[in-house]
Parts: structure tokens; C-alpha cells; sequence
């Protein structure tokens, strides 16, 4: 919901309900684009990264299509292709509303970690590829000694994210974080 208030610009409500915050819309959408460019310049899809950060600046970490349109002021298909990829890649959700036929669009809990809990699966697969590739080239070519670096350079990252992740569950408990 867009408000205009004299002498203050257009203020944005996020959240649901009573006591929502107020704050400058044109700011969330600034913050939206440019956290929406920097994943794309990473290799997201353009629309998907803009409804991805949108999602993110919400209070409640879900919007219906409805709400993602008037928001980043895209058109339902749009909506429909950004959420499309971000449900495939396990980014967001889908859940009905209850008592309603309206889809809402929703960021998994502890987002970050599952993304990379994932990656880990698609890092053991690669490295498993390459290692046969290299069997198969012969390590001691220059191809087949180049695909064995890039499997154990995939072997380290995977040993690697699981300490990580461990680290970042006790780490965020004590910054208060859950």
C-alpha cells in the first residue's frame, strides 16, 4: 500500500496489519533495485532478482501477485515467470491464502543456509563428474589434470560449506539473530 503524505514523499507501508511500519517508498524501491542489479550481475534472472529482493523487503517475506506487480509496477506474467524460476531453483514458495483462491508468494525460512545446503548437493554431483572425467582423460594430460583440480577444488568447497554452515548456526545465535 502506496500512501502520499505532504511534505514527506510517497511512505510505503510494510507489514500486515496494525502497527506496520512506515517508511519512505521511494527508498524500499531504491534498495530493491539495487540489491535486484547485484543479483543479476551474479546470474539471476533479471525479473526473478527484482521480485527475489522484493520478497526480501517485506516484512512478511510473502506478497501475491497482485502485490509484487503494483509494487515493482511489472505485469502479472512477469510476476508469474520471476516466481516460476525462483520456485524451481527452491528460492520461494507458493501457499494459498487461507480461504481464498489468491496464491502467495513466500521466502523459505533460514533462506541463505538452504541455498547453500543445496549448492553443497549440486558441488558433490560436479565433483563426482569431474573426477570420472578425469579417469577418463588420463590426469596426467593437461585436460584431464585441469578437470582433476576443478574436482577437488569442488571437494574442498563441499567439506568446507559444512563447516561453515555450522559455524554460522552457532554464530548467529550469539548475535542474537535465533
Amino acid at each position: 500500500m502506496v500512501n502520499v503524505d505532504a511534505g514527506t514523499g510517497p511512505q510505503t507501508e510494510i507489514g500486515n496489519g496494525a502497527g506496520a511500519d512506515t517508511r519512505d517508498g521511494d527508498a524500499v524501491s531504491r534498495f530493491v533495485e539495487r540489491f535486484a542489479a547485484q543479483l543479476t550481475e551474479a546470474g539471476m534472472q533479471r525479473m526473478a532478482a527484482r521480485v527475489f529482493a522484493q520478497l526480501l523487503a517485506s516484512d512478511g517475506g510473502a506478497m501475491t501477485s497482485a502485490e509484487l506487480g503494483e509494487a515493482l509496477r511489472i505485469s502479472p506474467a512477469a510476476v508469474s515467470g520471476a516466481v516460476s524460476y525462483l520456485t524451481q531453483v527452491n528460492m520461494v514458495s507458493r501457499e494459498r491464502e487461507p480461504g481464498s483462491r489468491r496464491d502467495r508468494y513466500v521466502l523459505h525460512n533460514e533462506l541463505w543456509y538452504e541455498t547453500f545446503t543445496r549448492r553443497d548437493q549440486v558441488l558433490t554431483l560436479w565433483e563426482k563428474t569431474l573426477s570420472e572425467g578425469a579417469a577418463t582423460l588420463g590426469t596426467d594430460s593437461p585436460a584431464g589434470a585441469r578437470v582433476a583440480e576443478t574436482a577437488a577444488f569442488f571437494a574442498f568447497m563441499q567439506g568446507e560449506m559444512l563447516g561453515l554452515m555450522d559455524r554460522w548456526r552457532v554464530h548467529k545465535a550469539t548475535i542474537g539473530l535465533g
